[in-house]
């Protein structure tokens, strides 16, 4: 099962770890190891780079950000290849994801004396860019014939298990889920209630929509680090968060 149709796929900037994740699943496959496995390796490859942002060790941390990015992009791969879609490993993936980003941007923060409310400024910027990115995205994938449906545009009620998973444990990642994204997503949505009512999205807006994607985030602090512009980070996801406002401005204007 593919997240679009032919059709409405687009160059992906931040998706550049999923020929990695596509081919580490494929190794999986046969195996005993769920996607939920795979989450749970990208998460300590997450807190691998945190010890070594902490410990000033840039080049490991990049490898380490990067790698993050390519085994997160596995778990959805080996699911499909299992065809076992699942509601509690995409709660699990964003809560890993936005646990992550903060500690990020707080390792990087305290390494370089950054003040915590420019860490903080940052780490709300970086979650808005993010949101952004993946209403559009989820709207896209929803309209998208054949697409993958498992991620709803407004999620406000609990979804019913899927076959393999307890309506438990879905329960309790969908209350954590809902408690550290819902305020970013009723930012986006504020900003741009009618988005939803577009039939799609062109592949170029999608594409340019992809610089705020997690893996293109993670992309840029990977960068950063090894050239020792550390202090530079937090700043830096501040001023781009601008870029939201004229990327909402364009779907206003052309995209209806």
């Amino acid at each position: 099962m593919s997240k679009l149709n032919t059709s409405d796929k687009f160059l992906d900037l931040s998706d550049y770890g999923r020929s990695f994740g596509r081919f580490f699943a494929l190794q999986l496959k046969e195996t005993r190891f769920t996607p939920i496995h795979v989450t749970l390796l990208f998460g300590i490859s997450g807190l691998l780079a945190i010890y070594c942002i902490l410990n000033q060790h840039y080049l490991a941390a990049a490898f380490f950000i990067i790698l993050k990015s390519g085994i997160d992009a596995a778990d959805g791969e080996l699911a499909r290849l299992k065809k076992t879609p699942s509601y509690v490993g995409r709660y699990l993936d964003s809560v890993f994801d936005i646990i992550l980003n903060f500690l990020f941007l707080m390792s990087i923060c305290y390494v370089s004396k950054t003040s915590i409310w420019v860490a903080l400024l940052a780490f709300i910027g970086i979650q808005l860019q993010g949101t952004l990115y993946n209403y559009y995205y989820v709207i896209l994938r929803n309209k998208s014939v054949g697409g993958d449906a498992t991620s709803k545009i407004f999620e406000y009620k609990t979804p019913k298990a899927l076959p393999g998973e307890t309506q438990q444990a879905v329960n309790i990642l969908f209350g954590i889920y809902t408690l550290v994204y819902s305020i970013f997503d009723k930012i986006i949505h504020f900003l741009d209630t009618d988005a939803y009512k577009v039939k799609t999205f062109p592949n170029w807006f999608m594409t340019s929509l992809s610089l705020y994607g997690l893996g293109f985030q993670l992309l840029i602090i990977a960068f950063m680090l090894p050239l020792g512009w550390i202090e530079f980070i937090a700043p830096f996801f501040i001023i781009y968060s601008l870029l939201i406002f004229v990327l909402i401005g364009i779907r206003k204007t052309w995209i209806r």
